[in-house]
């Protein structure tokens, strides 16, 4: 299933943070350029739900995700980290890819729903290793558009 909620310019091939703090800041901030939303508001929403449990969910794949006042449409960001940095993760791994996730602040369902269809492309573990792999931001987004390598 493709993610329709993420465009070729919220593709960042390679983060320059090289911690959590700075990793979401990068992620915020070019989610704000997307969104037209105030970068500080996002990565603070952002940080607060980090506050309830860590988003990275193994395998180096952190789901970082909240939501937004005056947002009206989802708006993914994907960023892929050369180094691994520490985010807390659920295995304890270091994680070097992240996909930020903002909903409207009243998108109930449809905000699990848009979580539930990242993480399941990120369940692959063959299109996990393209996103790894790609060249650059094009093949990246073509994996988004695609919903990712098929089984």
């Amino acid at each position: 299933m493709p993610l329709d909620f993420i465009t070729q310019d919220a593709i960042i091939p390679a983060l320059r943070g090289h911690s959590k703090k700075q990793i979401l800041q990068e992620l915020s901030e070019r989610a704000a350029g997307l969104s037209g939303l105030d970068e500080r508001e996002i990565f603070e929403a952002v940080v607060r739900r980090e506050k309830l449990g860590s988003t990275g969910v193994g395998n180096g794949i952190a789901i970082p995700h909240g939501k937004m006042r005056h947002l009206d449409r989802m708006v993914g960001v994907f960023g892929r980290a050369p180094r691994p940095v520490d985010f807390e993760a659920l295995d304890d791994e270091p994680v070097d890819l992240f996909f930020l996730l903002l909903a409207p602040e009243e998108a109930g369902a449809d905000h699990l729903k848009a979580l539930s269809r990242v993480a399941r492309m990120l369940r692959n573990p063959d299109t996990v290793a393209a996103l790894r792999g790609a060249d650059d931001r094009q093949g990246i987004y073509g994996l988004m558009l695609s919903g990712g390598v098929s089984a």
